[in-house]
């Protein structure tokens, strides 16, 4: 899986939730959409791409046939594995969520930079076919040259991150075990005494 910068995303995300704030409350549809690609190579050296894509509707009013297309994935760069690159659903309900996957195999080595997917959808009070872009996703770097990872390699990141974290909550615990114990030698003697 492909560690990528997500600052852009975040702030991207921000406006976009702005934006639905504002115009989320009238009395229309409002689609925002959020597409999200992830790589995963596999033991044979070939690198797929999980692509996700959630279309929200923050409006107040049903928008009727919602229709996804995702064409940035070119047929001479990327098979499909998986799913399709577009679908379509009746209807999305005022604060109501869509999703859809598809798994894309590489075909090439390189940077790779999606565009946005396309939603379409109608509203009964107008007579055009409404449209709506998702997020683009972050660059993909495609069969990149990675050291294989080693078999305890998740330990030593998780001990970089949480190491100084671990080491106070492990000394507290050991305080209060030292301080709530019983002394042995303390109950020793005081056996002693009784007798």
């Amino acid at each position: 899986m492909a560690t990528l910068n997500s600052q852009p995303l975040i702030w991207t995300l921000l406006g976009l939730f702005m934006v639905s704030l504002t115009l989320g409350s009238s009395d229309s549809p409002f689609i925002v959409a959020h597409k999200k690609a992830t790589l995963n190579r596999l033991k044979s050296g070939a690198e797929r791409v999980s692509v996700s894509i959630d279309i929200y509707n923050q409006g107040s009013l049903t928008a009727y046939d919602v229709s996804l297309t995702d064409d940035s994935w070119p047929k001479d760069l990327f098979d499909i594995v998986s799913g399709n690159v577009s679908k379509s659903w009746e209807k999305l309900d005022a604060g109501g969520i869509l999703s859809h996957t598809f798994e894309l195999e590489a075909k090439t080595k390189g940077i790779f930079n999606g565009a946005p997917a396309l939603i379409t959808y109608r509203v009964p009070t107008k007579a055009a076919l409404q449209e709506a872009f998702s997020t683009p996703i972050l660059p993909l770097d495609v069969l990149a040259d990675r050291p294989p990872e080693k078999k305890f390699e998740w330990v030593k990141r998780l001990l970089m991150k949480y190491g100084s974290l671990i080491s106070v909550i492990s000394i507290v615990v050991m305080f209060i075990y030292l301080v709530a114990s019983p002394s042995k030698s303390g109950a020793g003697k005081g056996s002693k005494k009784k007798r």
